[in-house]
């Protein structure tokens, strides 16, 4: 597994603490990483309740940890996997920039642009308080939007096929975030968010 890290870029954000490697693996590896992850992910598309109405989440899923510690959102409780070979190769190298160990990841697989993800804060009791979520992304670019909660600020990170994006501190009190839907004609993303249950 090849990693081909670049210093990151910091974000002057208030009430934030995030850092983004654009080339955090080569493009070869990560190819060779998504194709894997297509493959042999046992993906789930559970139903999600909005405004008092069920629909299908907008993107497929998965949940790896230890300890068969279930994690819990947006009305959805998720039972988790034994890490595999590859996912915990792909932990260790996201551990040794993040400074912290691991306990899970979730998998999103965004088919094309349709697929998404509403505004949300990573802010579930089991991630303690002031959570560090490093997320992973392969494939197709998309846009990760930040908002503040009560500022008139926000950001967008267009997520690099290969790079990694570290959320720290008091991140998930005061900001909101989401990949929303695009009308462009985009391949598939997967997404790999570790964080600590606790």
């Amino acid at each position: 597994m090849s990693l081909f890290v670049k210093d990151p870029v910091h974000f002057d954000l208030p009430d934030a603490d995030i850092s983004y490697y654009p080339n955090f693996f080569d493009h070869d590896a990560a190819d060779t990483m998504m194709a894997a992850l297509i493959k042999t992910t046992p993906w789930q598309q559970d139903n999600i309740k909005i405004f008092g109405k069920v629909h299908a989440q907008p993107r497929l899923t998965a949940l790896y940890g230890n300890d068969e510690k279930p994690y819990s959102y947006s009305g959805i409780t998720m039972q988790p996997l034994p890490w595999t070979l590859l996912l915990e190769k792909i932990k260790l190298q996201v551990e040794s920039t993040a400074n912290i160990t691991f306990t899970s990841v979730l998998l999103n697989l965004y088919r094309d642009g349709r697929d998404s993800n509403g505004w949300h804060s990573d802010n579930e009791k089991e991630l303690g308080n002031n959570p560090v979520i490093a997320s992973v992304s392969f494939g197709a670019q998309r846009v990760f939007q930040l908002r503040h909660n009560s500022e008139p600020i926000k950001q967008s990170i267009v997520l690099e096929h290969g790079s990694l994006l570290l959320m720290k501190g008091t991140t998930q009190h005061f900001w909101k975030h989401q990949i929303p839907k695009t009308a462009k004609p985009i391949g598939p993303r997967i997404n790999l968010t570790f964080r600590v249950i606790r």
